[in-house]
């Protein structure tokens, strides 16, 4: 077994049985499994929800620097990384959950492919799992979870054609919705980006703008033809992190008033 399957893969797959011998259906066993990876990936998501929230408050700060430095992009760099230094700000922070992120969807695929495309036997799914998880022999997987069979795309056909069902237009939604949060802070940098001569900051932001529509369609477009497992656990995952942005925006707010008053 190879380093990334003794890392990722066994540990989540062990994780998923562990939870569906609780409920004894997958659905809620991918629900649960959720719930516990976004719980674990709470401290690494942290610091980079309180990063983006102290550039939110340096905007006035860094829109003196842009026109300071308006024509020296070397110097307004500079200037920008002292100041994200003199206020404790990593802007990197928010990297590190989402590569950890990506590798946990990865190996996701790969989980539901094995047990949902492939259908692994009970014999093969023993082989994966923590010896104290496995499967007695004739066991049935119960994929049924409400109108959903997870070995397929959460799909319904509208005029001969698939048409996207719940779980994934709740991925869809809490993703838009998660990204429009940040947009207060797009708009600022929209007229930062005006006052300065490169082109670059224009790039960024306009990238910004277009990433509210372009990931929410991107997910959708993929979800199409993913097994609705994987987009269970991606609706899950979406929604448990727009309520824990909401619940640190309405902390960083309140500890904000309390300065301000």
């Amino acid at each position: 077994m190879n380093i990334g399957k003794i890392l990722f893969y066994q540990p989540i797959i062990s994780g998923l049985f562990l939870f569906y011998h609780l409920t004894d259906n997958l659905g809620w066993a991918i629900v649960l499994l959720t719930i516990v990876i976004r719980l674990l990936l709470l401290p690494l998501t942290l610091p980079s929800l309180k990063a983006a929230a102290k550039i939110q408050q340096l905007a006035p700060e860094l829109e003196k620097l842009k026109k300071k430095y308006k024509n020296d992009r070397k110097k307004l760099s500079q200037a920008q990384m002292e100041l994200y230094r003199r206020h404790k700000i990593n802007p990197t922070a928010g990297c590190l959950p989402q590569i950890i992120q990506i590798l946990v969807l990865i190996t996701l695929y790969q989980v539901f492919r094995d047990l949902l495309i492939n259908k692994n036997t009970v014999t093969q799914i023993n082989e994966l799992v923590y010896s104290f998880l496995r499967l007695p022999a004739g066991a049935v997987l119960q994929t049924k979870f409400f109108y959903l069979d997870l070995a397929k795309p959460d799909t319904f056909l509208l005029g001969g054609k698939p048409f996207p069902g719940l779980f994934l237009w709740l991925a869809v939604i809490a993703q838009f919705f998660s990204a429009k949060l940040s947009l207060p802070r797009v708009k600022k940098e929209e007229k930062l980006a005006g006052k300065t001569v490169s082109k670059e900051d224009d790039f960024a932001v306009a990238f910004q703008k277009q990433s509210l529509y372009l990931f929410p369609l991107m997910t959708l477009i993929f979800g199409l033809n993913f097994p609705s497992g994987l987009v269970v656990y991606w609706a899950v995952s979406s929604l448990a992190n727009l309520f824990q942005q909401l619940v640190f925006q309405k902390i960083s707010w309140s500890k904000g008033g309390k300065k301000n008053g």
